[in-house]
């Protein structure tokens, strides 16, 4: 208990605004461990409502109605899967080390990318999912309980918050219109998450979805033919937002990742190509200038 005290109490420290950072509020995490404990692991849902999410942040406020997240919400997934909860205090933990490196991260973008805008990021407490979301409308929100029970992104949650949250933080710098499309097509979605994932690497040092080359070693143009065939389609089920909790997916983030990746090395001014791949705002444009095809060697 004292240690889950003294890591509140430097969770909320951290919420405040350093000079020139954008604001990463962590604040709700604690709010929401102080009401569990007190609940002995079982808060009510008029408790959850009341006591966390009504008297939250204004960030939390907005990833609940984005995501529906209600206290009825909550406690139906306490209910159903309390370790996801007990688990996730391993890493409100390391919250206040990666809070450190996000700052790092979101500071070198400002350097690469001066565009850069900085809405805050917050960290909370969700209903199991979503991980994240990040648009250039409403900044940056990270499901706590979520993240930290996706054991295949990096083992070391330290690495995938500060990861993820890269990732999610270029999408606050993309084209509205692009990222708010609610019928993309494969080849539109592809490239928004694969721009995030090759800019949040460049910035963070690292991928969340380090799994990918396990998946895909060998099998490049297989899976990138294959992806060509499915690039005007609306369907995403079979590229996109298709992993679980326990099995990895969403390949298409791996080949929009790669089609990024093949621009940037193509490009001879590569500030210019940055602005490209962040100001993206014609997918079937960006492809045909990026010089990728199926099974393409990349350094």
């Amino acid at each position: 208990m004292k240690r889950l005290a003294a890591i509140a109490i430097a969770c909320l420290a951290l919420s405040a605004k350093a000079p020139g950072a954008p604001v990463i509020h962590i604040e709700d995490v604690a709010r929401f461990y102080r009401i569990y404990d007190a609940a002995h692991g079982h808060p009510s849902a008029a408790v959850v409502q009341r006591d966390y999410l009504d008297s939250g942040s204004d960030g939390l406020h907005t990833f609940a109605t984005l995501r529906h997240i209600t206290g009825a919400a909550i406690a139906k997934t306490l209910a159903l899967h309390p370790e996801v909860y007990a688990g996730a205090k391993r890493c409100m933990a390391v919250l206040p080390a990666a809070r450190l490196r996000i700052d790092a991260a979101l500071r070198k973008l400002g350097d690469l990318y001066p565009e850069a805008r900085f809405p805050p990021v917050t960290i909370a407490v969700g209903r199991g999912k979503p991980v994240g979301v990040g648009s250039p409308k409403d900044g940056v929100m990270i499901g706590l309980e979520a993240l930290c029970a996706v054991h295949y992104f990096n083992a070391n949650p330290e690495d995938r918050f500060v990861h993820v949250i890269a990732h999610e933080y270029v999408h606050v710098q993309q084209v509205q219109s692009l990222v708010d499309d609610e019928h993309p097509t494969v080849l539109e979605a592809s490239l928004i998450e694969g721009a995030a994932d090759f800019v949040g690497e460049m910035i963070s040092g690292g991928l969340s979805y380090s799994y990918f080359d396990a998946m895909t070693k060998g099998r490049e143009k297989e899976i990138e033919t294959a992806f060509a065939a499915d690039e005007d389609k609306r369907d995403l089920s079979r590229w996109l937002y298709n992993g679980t909790l326990e099995k990895p997916g969403d390949v298409g983030y791996w080949v929009g990742y790669r089609i990024v990746k093949s621009y940037w090395q193509h490009a001879a001014d590569k500030r210019q190509a940055l602005r490209d791949i962040i100001g993206m705002r014609d997918p079937e444009a960006f492809l045909a200038r990026s010089g990728w095809y199926p099974g393409i060697r990349l350094k």
